[in-house]
């Protein structure tokens, strides 16, 4: 089911989930932290459509592929999972078929590390960062970029919903190694 080679993991993913939902040890990086840009989008349908929470509104893409998503970081940031939500059954042959994730510094230096295959997906599609290697949990990157390779049927523009960020939560104390979850216990874990 998955192929991998040098930086890219290949896989399928199928269906996709209704509701949202992500463990609560993960928060939205690209909420207000992040600049968004398109590679082409038609009128109305652009940047601040993929962003609103309203899964009645697209980003429709207007040009040839690969259709582009890029999110740039102030600063290095920890991400462990992207989130989209497309829907076949109503958007046919523009609904993403192949999408490839890469991060870098920016333009000049992305590099592939996910390559992933959507197989007629209603709902929310999770990608993980994760590499293959249990100790690589998240990306640390100052530039993230989605491109749509493919869509369902041949289609040449795309529809993407919505698309969300996620990182790991910091830890709330600093230098501790792991975190205390009463707050009694965290009342008194730091000495004076």
């Amino acid at each position: 089911m998955a192929d991998s080679s040098e930086g890219e993991e290949e896989g399928k993913l199928t269906g996709g989930n209704q509701h949202l939902v992500v463990d609560d040890d993960l928060r939205e990086m690209a909420a207000k932290k992040a600049a968004w840009s398109v590679s082409s989008c038609k009128p109305g349908n652009g940047v601040a459509s993929l962003r609103d929470d309203n899964l009645d509104t697209l980003w429709q893409s207007d040009g040839a592929q690969p259709h582009l998503v890029n999110i740039q970081f102030q600063k290095k940031v920890k991400l462990q999972l992207v989130v989209l939500y497309v829907d076949f059954k109503l958007d046919e042959s523009y609904t993403p078929s192949k999408i490839s994730i890469r991060a870098g510094d920016g333009f000049h230096n992305l590099k592939e590390i996910k390559v992933v295959e959507l197989v007629k997906p209603t709902g929310w599609v999770y990608i993980s960062l994760s590499g293959s290697d249990p100790r690589e949990t998240f990306v640390n990157t100052f530039m993230l970029q989605i491109a749509i390779l493919a869509n369902h049927l041949n289609g040449r523009d795309t529809h993407v919903r919505q698309i969300k960020i996620y990182g790991p939560r910091p830890n709330p104390i600093p230098l501790q190694p792991f975190q205390f979850t009463s707050t009694e216990f965290i009342k008194y874990s730091i000495l004076r």
